[in-house]
């Protein structure tokens, strides 16, 4: 087992403008991650230089998050606020810290709609604050894979499908992020996945990946992803899924965020 160094840091801001369509604002609590998936993109973006050159060993805590937040939400116009938009906020730090429990309090109380992406089945431990704002609030899962071979050091793919029901089941919008799908490596798990969750209401959101400096993988070619995009598509008219792929102005999320320090 990774021994894990948790350290604190203090910030200047909570929120960060956001450059997805769907999002005004993002939060992410903590920077770096322990899943350490290695198609993840982060490190080369993370400001904090110890957790970005050791990343999924050094976790930095926002230890002054909430009390920043508690002034940026009576300043700033309501919005939609994305959590975890560059690392899970649903970590297991987050078990014991609970930034991301506090800050869904004080967002959502102020009248901010929240977007949650996760891995981790962590977030039904709020389930209590999310049915209060139902209505203000959605949240989704990543999958890759159902048996977790790119992401070892996450929740099994098959608890986050459980826990997406579960919250499903009542009533909240939930939805899955299918990706990123790599060529030759989890391409062909697409009609698995679809068919796994085609008893879920939930929308389902999917993207290829993108390269970016030290991961190992390589994007798939224009022909291999427009015949993929194609049967997903395909697979989810089938099972009567609401289905899109995602924009790709999640690109400009990462730089947008790492300014705020």
């Amino acid at each position: 087992m990774v021994k894990m160094i948790v350290k604190s840091i203090r910030v200047k801001s909570a929120l960060s403008k956001s450059g997805l369509k769907e999002l005004n604002y993002s939060l992410n609590p903590y920077l770096g991650c322990v899943f350490s998936c290695p198609y993840c993109y982060a490190p080369n973006f993370t400001p904090d230089r110890e957790a970005s050159e050791n990343w999924g060993k050094v976790v930095a805590v926002k230890e002054n998050l909430l009390e920043v937040l508690e002034r940026e939400v009576k300043i700033y116009k309501r919005g939609v606020v994305g959590i975890s938009t560059i690392t899970d906020a649903y970590q297991p730090i987050e078990a014991l810290r609970k930034l991301t429990r506090e800050s869904l309090k004080i967002l959502l109380k102020n009248g901010f709609r929240v977007s949650i992406q996760t891995k981790s089945p962590l977030v039904l431990r709020d389930i209590d604050v999310l049915l209060e704002y139902k209505d203000r609030v959605d949240v989704g899962f990543t999958v890759t894979s159902l048996n977790n071979k790119l992401e070892p050091n996450a929740p099994p793919a098959k608890g986050r499908l459980r826990a997406l029901e579960e919250l499903s089941n009542e009533g909240l919008e939930t939805w899955i992020f299918l990706g990123p799908i790599i060529q030759g490596v989890n391409d062909t798990e697409v009609e698995n996945i679809i068919r796994e969750i085609s008893n879920i209401k939930a929308r389902v959101i999917f993207d290829s990946f993108h390269y970016y400096r030290g991961l190992k993988f390589k994007e798939g070619s224009i022909h291999w992803w427009v015949n993929l995009k194609n049967k997903i598509l395909e697979n989810c008219k089938r099972y009567s899924i609401e289905c899109h792929e995602q924009s790709e102005d999640w690109i400009y999320e990462k730089k947008r965020y790492y300014k705020t320090f």
